[in-house]
């Protein structure tokens, strides 16, 4: 009870501005046809609006998990910078290994965020998911992290029009009453060159878009567009300060939608 309550307090102080924030792990396609080195670009962002490029420091883990089996990525990582609509930031490059078929689960665990202008540190640990030759292997399993989410539709190939469901962890623990952040990524990075394509989408009326978990840290929500979608669950993580401030230990997903010809 004790660690729900100081999750659900975290997320309550988040700022409206901090919430905006989004760690992207960015792939063109999450289906992948043949073997090779798949780009990836690590990116701070606010990906609806185009807006404000938060500089992203080395991250503290980048991996990739396959057929349960952990593969270190740190020596992919090649500093980037990245061009929003009104400013550019570090970001990062990066390639993962996809050879035998089956999933391929993109994690990040980012360096603690310092927001200066609410004095608090963001943490958002990142998954995303590549899948090669239609192989089911390791979509459903938590993969031991501080706070994820756990998806309970595959992830990589979400029907836009229909819902996908998740659930929030700490310690593999589920989390109740955490705040979900949903963003869909309008302007999805150029990966031939250092800023984004054109928006597909306008800012929405209303703010953010979210949800809160139930009692067993269930959310669901209803896709309404092909596209990626992000899922930020804010302060679900166990870990509340940090170098004593405020730390938000997020767990972001990433999903792909797509509508049905």
């Amino acid at each position: 009870m004790k660690k729900l309550l100081l999750a659900a307090s975290a997320a309550l102080a988040i700022p409206a501005m901090a919430q905006a924030h989004f760690l992207l792990e960015y792939t063109e396609d999450t289906m992948i046809d043949r073997p090779g080195d798949v780009p990836v670009k690590l990116i701070f962002w606010h990906p609806h609006e185009a807006g404000h490029v938060m500089t992203m420091e080395k991250p503290q883990e980048f991996f990739v998990i396959h057929n349960g089996e952990k593969t270190d990525l740190m020596d992919t990582l090649k500093e980037t910078t990245f061009e929003g609509a009104d400013n550019s930031a570090q970001a990062f490059d990066a390639t993962v290994p996809v050879k035998r078929s089956g999933d391929y689960v993109i994690v990040t665990v980012p360096a603690p965020y310092y927001e200066e202008s609410e004095d608090i540190y963001i943490q958002q640990i990142t998954k995303a998911y590549l899948n090669r030759n239609e192989l089911p292997t390791d979509w459903d399993q938590p993969q031991g992290l501080a706070t994820e989410i756990l998806p309970l539709n595959k992830p990589y190939n979400v029907i836009a029009g229909s819902t996908f469901t998740g659930r929030v962890l700490a310690e593999g623990k589920p989390v109740a009453g955490a705040e979900i952040e949903i963003e869909y990524m309008a302007s999805e990075p150029d990966m031939s060159g250092t800023g984004a394509k054109a928006a597909t989408a306008s800012t929405l009326p209303g703010g953010a878009i979210v949800a809160i978990s139930d009692d067993n840290g269930y959310f669901t929500f209803g896709v309404p567009k092909a596209g990626y979608w992000g899922f930020a669950a804010l302060g679900s993580g166990p870990a509340t300060e940090h170098e004593g401030k405020e730390l938000s230990q997020d767990a972001v997903i990433w999903i792909r939608a797509w509508d049905m010809e």
